[in-house]
């Protein structure tokens, strides 16, 4: 070999990736890659007799003095020889005089991309250069070899894994929809048992009522007529404490007629929050879906946490109520959680370190509080500044911790198809009811301080968390 052809050639090494079942997840570092780097200056018959020895071999990377400058793959090679007098002029000729006849564009991807999105980034290059091998560049600049025909293999791999997590997620989303079903007419109907003893109570107190009324008036007469009352009978009436029986009896049937009421909202706030199935959209009152699930709510709903109402006067909304209503517990049900687990927090620092928490002021007169405010509004349906419809907004805020920046992105990422897909959270859910079953827009926003601004005086001032649902009104 010619003194300008001195050059050290090593011999290809593929990765080693095992056996290791692909992923949604799966890199470019997980497939088998080739490593075989070469220098300009070593002569097209040392590449040569490479690949014949390896035939599965796609290319060899290309160095100039050690540094990176593209690549040239076995089918350019094998083009470039069948041509006239291909074999003379670049078999015994550097592989620089070859690589400048055989230049193509060259594409490098990183090795943590993910497969399917390398896969989309092969499939845009044009038609002529679809069976080239890529080039994978690892954290170290170590350059790599993948074969187009093991990318595409891997590709529809994945693709079959994530149409079958598809379909094994529609039957357990079928299979949870029938238990909810189920469920919901299972309580619908104990709610109904329920409504039917209570209509009992509710009808029969005013007859009650009237009937102790006009026994307390005969009482009152025989004392009238009867001044000097028998000794048996003044014992008797000293003994069950007569006088503040009159008293306590009218304030037992009100106690009787409130408990009465409060559980009849409770079963119709039931029945409303389990008629999720609906197939039509029913003109439903917001503010009655909102009072119902703060009532089912009500036994998580502490002293401390205060309720502000700010409802509006809102025309009768055609919607799914009781879908709407899931909506308005899952958002009140996060607002609940943060606000209880904040409580607890500053309890527990109370009584371990026998004072308030460092970042809270010492007159602090913190109370959680959660304001829901609902609105006729004109919002912007159609992302036309001349085009504005009329819809009902509510906005569900707290006066929480907040959510740090990295737990938004979580939530809003949840909001894509893909991302339900792989975890159906309960805003995912409420997303997908607001947007696509309503056809109106779910937002929000949160303020968040970190703990290195912990000693900031206005900290529950500027925190918290607030949903805004907009519904268009037909």
């Amino acid at each position: 070999m010619p003194e300008e052809f001195a050059c050290e050639i090593k011999a290809p090494v593929l990765s080693d990736v095992g056996n290791q079942d692909l992923r949604i997840e799966s890199t470019l570092e997980e497939l088998p890659l080739y490593s075989f780097e070469v220098e300009t200056n070593c002569p097209g018959s040392a590449i040569a007799a490479i690949f014949e020895k390896h035939p599965l071999l796609p290319g060899a990377i290309l160095l100039s003095d050690g540094k990176f400058i593209g690549m040239i793959s076995r089918q350019r090679l094998l083009e470039y020889l069948l041509r006239p007098q291909g074999i003379e002029l670049f078999l015994q000729q550097p592989l620089s005089v070859l690589y400048s006849y055989a230049r193509t564009q060259v594409l490098v991807l990183p090795g943590k991309m993910l497969v399917v999105e390398a896969a989309r980034h092969a499939l845009r290059r044009n038609p002529e250069l679809q069976g080239e091998p890529l080039v994978v560049q690892t954290e170290t600049k170590i350059y790599q070899l993948l074969n187009a025909q093991e990318l595409n293999i891997a590709y529809w791999q994945i693709r079959g894994i994530e149409t079958q997590m598809r379909f094994e997620f529609m039957q357990a989303q079928i299979i949870q929809s029938e238990k909810m079903a189920s469920l919901g007419r299972l309580v619908d109907g104990v709610a109904h048992e329920i409504l039917d003893p209570v209509g009992f109570i509710w009808g029969n107190l005013s007859y009650v009522s009237s009937y102790v009324q006009q026994l307390m008036e005969v009482v009152k007469a025989y004392e009238q007529l009867i001044p000097e009352v028998p000794a048996e009978i003044a014992q008797l009436k000293e003994e069950m404490e007569f006088d503040f029986l009159q008293e306590d009896l009218q304030r037992t049937l009100s106690s009787i007629r409130t408990g009465a009421e409060r559980l009849k909202k409770l079963a119709l706030g039931l029945q409303n929050f389990c008629h999720i199935d609906e197939v039509y959209a029913k003109p439903a009152d917001l503010h009655a879906c909102l009072d119902g699930v703060l009532l089912l709510l009500k036994s998580r709903l502490t002293v401390e946490i205060e309720v502000v109402k700010n409802y509006g006067l809102l025309p009768p909304l055609s919607c799914y109520a009781g879908q709407l209503s899931q909506v308005f517990m899952n958002i009140l049900s996060n607002a609940l959680d943060a606000l209880i687990n904040q409580s607890l927090t500053q309890k527990f620092a109370a009584e371990f370190r026998n004072a308030a928490l460092t970042y809270l002021p010492a007159k602090a007169t913190y109370k959680p509080r959660i304001e829901i405010t609902t609105s006729v509004c004109a919002w912007n349906q159609k992302n036309n500044e001349t085009h504005y419809s009329r819809g009902v907004m509510i906005k569900i805020a707290d006066n929480g911790p907040g959510m740090s920046p990295q737990k938004q992105r979580q939530i809003l990422e949840s909001f894509s198809a893909e991302k339900r897909v792989e975890k159906e959270t309960s805003l995912a859910v409420s997303y997908w009811i607001v947007t696509a079953k309503h056809g109106g827009q779910f937002n929000f926003k949160s303020r968040w301080r970190g703990a290195e601004n912990h000693n900031d005086r206005d900290l529950q001032a500027n925190t918290g968390t607030e949903f805004e649902i907009i519904l268009p009104l037909i």
